[in-house]
């Protein structure tokens, strides 16, 4: 009877993880950003105060107009319709890895904007509106992100 009881517990926690991180895109839409800024999640959180952490299964790589580097874990502050205080993110332009800080939809004129370093990249909303597959490195690359710690 014991032994079931812990099968049937195991079971139920790993389908909540996996529901969780199903839901990552869902979270996203609800709070006005497209649901494919981030590739899809071994699990994530939301704290009462708007605290976003997202697990990934390993650092990845996303080819969007330009290529986006994601860390294994992501964090940022969720409000509607910005990921801000965002770290795990890099967008590379050129030849330069620069640090995200911030993601943010504007539905008015169709884009999504990172904040990076002196600058915002503006790119179509609709390259993000399926949530994407990583892929495990950046062979378009000689250069590797930089590492945040």
């Amino acid at each position: 009877m014991a032994i079931a009881f812990r099968l049937l517990l195991l079971v139920f926690l790993v389908s909540a993880a996996s529901a969780s991180a199903s839901k990552l895109g869902d979270l996203l839409k609800k709070y006005g950003l497209p649901k494919g800024i981030l590739p899809h999640a071994k699990h994530h959180s939301l704290s009462d105060d708007g605290d976003l952490t997202v697990e990934l299964k390993a650092p990845c790589y996303i080819q969007f107009s330009d290529l986006v580097y994601y860390d294994r874990s992501v964090a940022g502050a969720l409000s509607y319709g910005v990921l801000s205080d965002l770290s795990g993110v890099q967008v590379k332009k050129l030849f330069v890895w620069l640090p995200v800080s911030a993601i943010e939809a504007r539905p008015d004129s169709g884009t999504v904007d990172f904040k990076v370093p002196f600058l915002t990249l503006s790119y179509s909303a609709d390259e993000f509106q399926k949530i994407r597959d990583c892929l495990d490195s950046a062979e378009e690359s000689e250069f590797l992100p930089f590492s945040e710690d």
